[in-house]
């Protein structure tokens, strides 16, 4: 028989080596890594390995956004047209992250897509969409075009205003092929409804949903003592909570949401209808947020709508954030010009390197209590760790999430290749789409692109893709041996996290070399059509 081969513990465990014997350390730490005034980026620097004593499982990956948003996973979509609309941002809502729309269009799209985004995951519906009897299937198939959805209750005159009397639900409609037809012919009457003083008073989601289960039926209308609608529980958004257990919701279990603004006169306009549709947060989305124009927008942004988080940059010294910080932002979105589609730093020559940039700018706001989103220059989950082991408390991707099918736009082949495209809000496409708002020169006759056009290799969808990059970076963690993002920061600069500099041959010597030819690795299906 096979003997059980017990191993020996280690009964003191400071009998390690750590940073409580300073002479054993290897490396440097982060203020000697960032202090020749030389600027890098994230493939200049290797963090060095720790003491592994768990699995990578046991890794929490929840981080701040700002000061009063957590998020489950690090990820932001970057507020980019042919990135982050209703589809990415519910994609990355449900898994643990936030999208943030952008605003390359007019304030009623941008409005739709936040409201898309808010309708699509609920707890309780609180403004649910009603009908009349007398409206058509027609007018439900305008509702599921718009919101994506086609369960409607029906009240006796199409308003919150008067008694429910019916509920119409895709399967009723589905087969009927002459969407002229009245809903009355259709709806069911026959309805389960709770009372408000049970359910929606206390947000007691659990009573609503036993009712749902027990009634076998797909909704559940809360109403109160007049029979008037007050709330709708979904049975769809149970088996949504089942799957998507790291999903980020607001108070009313909604999934959360934010939208880019610019500094420009028009954001003012924007702002009151984004914050009615339950927008989280707004992100000043500036190439130079250091401005009178963002500044004075954060004052009234604070003063007008405090609870929403305001997110401001883009910002890149430590001048920068303070003059932000000191105006009330709620978070700080680094870098100017390290984005693969981004040449800023080749046209106007101002900038910085982003690694220089996010650990600078971390170290000051941190100080103060204010999470910073590293925006820029990730490739990889390996960006990702070394942007989150010098101070970053998440990271906003643009390119790294738009070749996948929640995308924005259509695929395309080129020698056989899938790809879609990907623009820089500063290239000419985007200018022409609006997408100067985000820079100084609208009044300019002379428009000087600071982006590209391109494309980027398919990625399939976000909920096979946020699985991999996850894993990736839980297994980056483990071998730093650091559990959560609080605790990485706290050996940082605590000087217990250790870093190396890379020479160019270390950097090629890092990555596949030496081969004839290799398949990079790759999560999208080569079967997929």
């Amino acid at each position: 028989m096979n003997k059980k081969v017990s191993f020996p513990k280690i009964v003191d465990p400071k009998m390690l080596s750590t940073a409580s014997h300073p002479q054993h350390l290897d490396g440097l730490a982060a203020e000697d890594l960032f202090a020749d005034n030389t600027g890098i980026t994230y493939r200049d620097y290797l963090s060095l390995p720790g003491y592994i004593d768990f699995d990578s499982k046991d890794v929490n990956l929840e981080s701040k956004l700002s000061r009063e948003i957590t998020l489950n996973l690090p990820f932001i979509s970057s507020p980019m047209d042919t990135v982050t609309e209703a589809e990415m941002a519910i994609s990355l809502s449900l898994m643990g992250g936030i999208g943030i729309i952008h605003y390359n269009n007019s304030q009623e799209e941008q409005l739709h897509i936040v409201e898309k985004v808010k309708r699509y995951k609920n707890g309780f519906i609180l403004d649910p969409v009603v009908l009349s009897p007398e409206h058509k299937i027609s007018d439900i198939d305008k509702i599921k075009r718009r919101y994506g959805f086609s369960g409607i209750p029906i009240t006796q005159d199409g308003t919150r205003n008067t008694p429910l009397v019916g509920i119409v639900t895709n399967r009723d409609i589905d087969l009927e092929t002459d969407r002229s037809i009245t809903i009355r012919k259709l709806m069911s009457v026959d309805l389960v409804t709770a009372k408000e003083e049970s359910t929606v008073n206390s947000l007691d989601l659990k009573e609503a949903n036993q009712i749902l289960k027990q009634s076998k039926k797909r909704k559940l209308p809360i109403i109160n003592e007049k029979g008037l609608l007050v709330a709708l529980v979904c049975r769809s958004d149970l088996q949504k909570n089942q799957d998507f257990p790291l999903a980020i919701k607001d108070k009313y279990k909604r999934l959360r949401v934010g939208a880019a603004i610019s500094t420009k006169p028009e954001a003012y306009d924007r702002i009151p209808d984004l914050v009615a549709a339950g927008v989280d947060c707004l992100v000043i989305d500036s190439a130079q947020g250091n401005s009178r124009y963002e500044i004075e927008l954060i004052y009234w942004l604070k003063k007008n709508f405090p609870e929403v988080q305001v997110i401001a940059g883009n910002v890149v010294t430590t001048q920068q954030c303070e003059n932000l910080i000191h105006a009330g932002c709620d978070a700080l979105r680094i870098g100017m010009g390290p984005g693969s589609i981004c040449i800023t730093q080749d046209i106007v020559a101002v900038g910085r390197a982003q690694a220089t940039a996010v650990y600078h700018t971390a170290r000051f706001a941190n100080r103060h209590d204010v999470p910073i989103i590293a925006d820029g220059g990730i490739g990889s989950t390996g960006d990702i760790a070394n942007a989150l082991a010098i101070g970053a408390s998440t990271v906003m991707m643009g390119s790294m999430f738009a070749g996948t099918q929640e995308a924005p736009g259509e695929y395309f082949y080129e020698n056989s290749i899938r790809l879609k495209h990907y623009r820089g809000m500063a290239s000419l496409e985007a200018y022409e789409a609006g997408g100067t708002k985000r820079y100084f020169i609208e009044k300019q006759d002379v428009k000087v692109p600071q982006g590209v056009s391109g494309a980027v290799v398919d990625k399939g969808s976000m909920f096979q893709y946020l699985p991999y990059l996850s894993q990736g970076l839980r297994l980056s963690f483990q071998d730093m041996g650091v559990r959560n993002i609080p605790s990485l920061h706290k050996k940082m600069y605590n000087n217990e996290i250790r870093f190396e500099k890379r020479s160019f041959n270390a950097q090629q010597q890092g990555s596949a070399h030496n081969l004839h030819s290799y398949t990079p690795p790759s999560i999208v299906d080569p079967n997929r059509s």
